[in-house]
């Protein structure tokens, strides 16, 4: 059974920094999510609170079984709810989002450089992106990690 004093840990402060500036850096990319799958936990409670800010008309779903949720687990719940989503945001918990993420590179071909950068980690407000076909391939779109946009990045 996961740890219930993880699951109630709070944001740390610089977590709340780097989530409002990663939202900021997607919204001036043009990628602005009309829906999104949020973890129950507090910490992932927080960061959308931040990101909510930015995207104030995104709808969320709050989902228990985000916490702590494996890879397979995040991707059925992703194809699930694209069918009413025209661009989705998924906060969840490494790590789940990370394999997930590496795994869509694998998959649907991305270049060595790329897949090697996201093996190296997945730091907390990192949002990666891909853009997902009718019959469920991705396409990476793009790597946004806090501390190259002045953030601090990092767990």
């Amino acid at each position: 059974m996961p740890d219930e004093d993880d699951f109630d840990r709070p944001l740390a402060p610089k977590g709340a920094v780097d989530a409002a500036l990663i939202a900021r850096v997607l919204k001036q990319e043009g990628l602005v999510p009309d829906h999104a799958l949020v973890s129950s936990a507090r910490r992932t409670q927080e960061t959308w609170g931040h990101v909510a800010a930015v995207f104030a008309r995104t709808q969320a779903d709050i989902r228990r079984d985000f916490y702590l949720a494996d890879a397979h687990t995040l991707w059925h719940a992703i194809e699930e709810a694209a069918a009413d989503a025209d661009t989705l945001m998924v906060v969840a918990h490494n790590p789940g989002i990370h394999q997930l993420a590496v795994a869509l590179l694998r998959r649907d071909g991305a270049s060595p450089s790329v897949i090697a950068k996201l093996e190296r980690g997945f730091p907390t407000a990192t949002a990666a992106v891909f853009a997902i076909d009718e019959a469920g391939r991705a396409s990476y779109d793009g790597l946004f990690l806090a501390a190259e946009h002045g953030g601090a990045g990092g767990e």
